[in-house]
């Protein structure tokens, strides 16, 4: 069950706000519609009570608000917009690595498929499907944690009649298992066929809460549509021969050569054509819409010719939509009872209405306290990251096509290097030019980690129904972990490639091991790690891939002369001899070998570049705590 109370959004400058104070019930079992036309504050609504957006107010799912849920995606299904995702992710990799970020098994990605028949697509890319296949996926994505509550943002947008009805099918079947529905459209028509209960909005007010029967009975009424290049003259034909029989109806005229009648048959108004040989075009049963509950008070369109509006049956007419849709030609319609701010609801008489005002006990003008304020929550990690990053990571052809281009200039260099005799062989198997600040290897390990945060804000696929990427230590660990893997396995791949190419062109002169190669391959590998550290962390800041690169651009650039134009000078204290002394100082006795490796660990570290490196992962470490900290406080 679905409890809305109070819900207003902040004020826009000097506009109303967008919502204000809307309170409604969604009940289990049930499927509810929030209907309202487009600027009436559906989406608005729906942010407010998934604490996406700022205002006021609070939202109780079963009970408690979503804030206070420990597992939000495993009680509220949520589809607002499209689905967030990389173009280039196939159907079926989408859905596994959600499986992932919502702690479910990975199978439950293939059940989801079948059950929204998207079991044909699952190999094809989110950038290639349609608006309907995209609505499919939507939903597949909202089940997918198989949640008690579904609240979706125009489900139906973009489908077919016949995927509308598919919808239909699959949102009445959920709450008959059990659950709850709320779904926003701006179809009467949809909302009366589909739903069980109607709340309707008007300017982001709450106008009307109503059962499907009553909202049938009072808002749509059965028409005529008549298309005729002599429409006047038939529509005053029809409204003479109305009072000649002392019938009621109304007669609307519309845009072009159209009328829209009210009260009559087809076959009357055929009749009444053929008799004065009037040329008719079209001759339809239509469902109209007579328009928002809160315009009662306003004049309906003025007729070509009616009966006195105090003898007609009905208000103006609203937009087309095909015959068939459940309604019911009004009567003598009670008014639906008032909800308690005393906006009066939609009656069969567009005139004449009657506001339920107690005249005779006034109620006191007692103030009641402002609802309590909404704020943005961040939203929590996934439940299994590692998992969910290596999908992430795996899924879409970047991180491949990256690999491949440093492993191709990394070679054309390192040839040309060769050549020219002038490099050492560590650079040269590293393919780094004195004229490069970087390596090849360094700078693609920066551009996949900066892609490790970049896609996640570019394509927030965990931020669907809460807002905002998580900044949690689960994911950034995460992320950290697989940018480490990927460029440790980047360092061997080149390395390996390098010393092939080398020694299959040049042969085995400059392919020798040095003696130092330990040394030198933890400084190797400690130099890409550290590229792709501070390119997951400075996208985790900046929110930008481009930004990420950046920062990594920057550590030669920027930092390194910083560092060096710092450590210049005479310097009175010296750090040699300090593996010796933590030797000393260590109580249980290192084994043969520790030593040297430390050794070699505190010249690299020493060496300009090393140290910038340290310092710059670690100052971007401390921003990304401190924004997140950052985020929480607020």
């Amino acid at each position: 069950m679905i409890q809305a109370i109070g819900l207003t959004s902040n004020p826009r400058q000097e506009l109303p706000p967008a919502v204000d104070d809307v309170s409604f019930e969604a009940r289990t079992g049930r499927v509810t519609a929030l209907l309202g036309a487009q600027g009436a504050g559906k989406t608005t609504a729906l942010r407010l009570m998934l604490e996406i957006q700022q205002g006021r107010g609070v939202t109780y799912f079963r009970g408690r608000p979503l804030h206070r849920i420990t597992h939000p995606s495993r009680e509220v299904g949520v589809l607002l917009g499209e689905v967030p995702g990389h173009p280039g992710r196939t159907v079926r990799g989408q859905l596994r690595m959600l499986c992932a970020a919502a702690g479910v098994p990975v199978q439950r990605a293939d059940d989801v498929l079948e059950v929204v028949g998207l079991v044909s697509l699952r190999d094809q890319r989110l950038g290639t499907l349609s608006r309907g296949m995209d609505r499919r996926l939507g939903l597949a994505c909202a089940l997918l944690a198989d949640p008690h509550t579904l609240v979706l943002d125009g489900p139906a947008d973009g489908l077919s009649a016949r995927e509308g009805g598919w919808l239909h099918g699959i949102l009445r079947a959920h709450a008959t298992q059990g659950g709850t529905v709320l779904f926003s459209t701006a179809d009467p028509k949809e909302a009366a066929r589909i739903a069980d209960r109607v709340v309707t909005l008007e300017a982001g007010r709450l106008v009307a809460d109503q059962e499907a029967g009553d909202f049938a009975r009072t808002r749509l009424r059965p028409r005529v549509a008549v298309r005729s290049p002599h429409a006047a003259r038939l529509g005053t034909l029809l409204s003479k021969e109305a009072r000649a029989g002392q019938r009621s109806i109304e007669v609307v005229k519309e845009d072009g050569n159209r009328l829209s009648v009210y009260g009559s048959t087809c076959a009357d108004i055929g009749e009444t054509a053929f008799r004065h040989g009037i040329l008719v075009h079209q001759l339809a049963d239509e469902i109209g819409d007579a328009g928002p509950a809160a315009e009662a008070a306003v004049p309906a369109p003025e007729p070509v010719g009616a009966v006195p509006p105090g003898d007609a049956d009905g208000g103006p007419a609203g937009d087309d939509s095909t015959a068939g849709a459940e309604a019911s030609t009004p009567a003598e319609a009670d008014p639906v009872p008032a909800p308690k701010n005393l906006i009066p609801l939609a009656t069969t008489d567009p005139v004449t209405v009657t506001t339920p005002i107690a005249a005779a006990q006034p109620v006191p003008a007692v103030p009641s306290p402002l609802p309590p304020p909404i704020c943005i929550r961040p939203a929590r990690g996934p439940l299994r990251p590692l998992r969910y990053e290596l999908r992430r990571a795996t899924g879409v052809g970047t991180g491949y096509l990256t690999m491949a281009a440093v492993l191709a200039v990394s070679a054309v260099l390192c040839v040309f290097l060769a050549r020219s005799g002038h490099t050492p062989q560590a650079h040269l198997l590293a393919a780094w030019p004195q004229e490069l600040p970087l390596p090849p290897a360094a700078l693609g390990a920066g551009l996949l980690g900066a892609l490790a945060f970049g896609e996640e804000f570019r394509h927030p696929a965990l931020a669907a129904d809460r807002g905002t990427v998580p900044r949690r230590l689960g994911l950034l660990s995460a992320k950290l972990i697989v940018a480490a893997a990927t460029a440790l396995l980047l360092c061997l791949l080149v390395i390996a490639s390098d010393a092939a190419l080398l020694h299959l062109v040049y042969g085995e002169e400059v392919t020798r091991v040095p003696a130092d190669w330990v040394s030198l391959s933890a400084s190797w590998v400690a130099l890409v790690a550290g590229c792709a550290w501070a390119g997951v962390l400075a996208g985790g800041v900046f929110r930008s891939t481009t930004a990420g690169l950046a920062a990594v651009l920057a550590v030669p650039i920027l930092v390194v002369p910083l560092v060096q134009k710092a450590l210049e000078g005479p310097s009175v204290r010296s750090a040699a001899g300090l593996p010796g002394r933590l030797r000393d100082l260590a109580l249980v006795q290192w084994p043969f070998g520790v030593e040297r490796y430390l050794a070699g660990g505190v010249r690299m570290v020493a060496q300009p570049v090393g140290s910038a490196l340290m310092l710059s992962v670690t100052a971007l470490l401390c921003a990304y705590l401190l924004t997140g900290m950052r985020g929480r406080a607020r």
